[in-house]
């Protein structure tokens, strides 16, 4: 079979220069100007269709949504439990009571943390019944109760500078997670326990660890602008016998019916565990 004749590169140019620009019939890439014109009118009609019909869909969906809280609040209905100061790499805290450089990270943490918690920061909180449930339903703007220092005792770092780590009587401060709309029942409480008996005795402020139920229910960030948690803060003092020992305290929420502490899936859901280790 003979192969076709190869064209010549002038007849190939000339006929690409004409499928751009005919001359003759005035098309451009095999279209004419009303042809490329219809075309561009359909796809902006189509596509304008499409941006307004997504457009439409989205502000019907925000109209079901409130700024001020979530739509769905169902898959979180128990608060998770978090300490302060929390070490940098887990929870374990090692430090030595005579060498003030081991445990200055902590204390710096537990001020930096209590600053939200000054009197001087709390001049729009109030000061509310205590024992019960603060419900602000029919208020447009909520008022925030007041949590004094004094309530921490021991550990409000104001009598103790060092929160006692210098004494070998350390302070874990621990909070719930906040949940909108949480109405806890009964008296809520933190209890914490050691897994090595006798190596720690272990005290609460306030008395008990007690969480007062006039620090709910919270409305959201939006609606309960200086809103504060609530804290306990547990007092560790390491026996004298038990320095140079890894002491393992597990905290847990109990006295409320509807707070949950034990879940496999979330080690954090109502309790936390963490390890103290102090020398001297």
């Amino acid at each position: 079979m003979s192969k076709e004749a190869k064209k010549p590169f002038r007849q190939s140019m000339a006929e690409w220069r004409q499928f751009v620009y005919n001359p003759n019939n005035g098309e451009f890439l095999g279209r004419t100007a009303k042809s490329w014109g219809l075309i561009l009118l359909f796809y902006l009609v189509f596509y304008g269709f499409l941006a307004a019909l997504f457009t439409f869909t989205m502000w019907v969906m925000l109209q079901t949504l409130s700024s001020d809280i979530p739509k769905y609040r169902d898959r979180i209905s128990s608060p998770g439990l978090m300490i302060s100061p929390k070490p940098d790499t887990a929870l374990e805290f090692y430090f030595n009571k005579s060498d003030a450089r081991s445990y200055a990270e902590y204390v710096s943490t537990l001020r930096k943390f209590l600053e939200s918690y000054d009197d001087s920061k709390q001049s729009q909180n109030i000061n509310c019944t205590r024992g019960r449930i603060f419900d602000q339903n029919d208020v447009a703007v909520k008022k925030a109760c007041r949590f004094n220092l004094s309530e921490l005792g021991q550990c409000s770092g104001k009598e103790d500078k060092t929160f006692g780590y210098s004494k070998g009587t350390p302070c874990v401060l621990v909070k719930m997670n906040r949940i909108i709309g949480l109405k806890p029942e009964g008296e809520p409480r933190i209890y914490c326990t050691s897994k090595e008996e006798g190596m720690v005795e272990i005290n609460y402020f306030p008395p008990e660890g007690l969480i007062d139920l006039m620090y709910f229910p919270y409305y959201g960030k939006s609606l309960h602008a200086h809103y504060l948690q609530p804290l306990v803060a547990v007092q560790l003092a390491v026996n004298s016998n038990s320095t140079k020992e890894e002491i393992a305290i597990e905290c847990k929420i109990l006295g409320s019916p509807n707070l949950k502490n034990e879940d496999d899936r979330d080690k954090f859901l109502g309790r936390i565990a963490f390890k103290v280790q102090m020398t001297e």
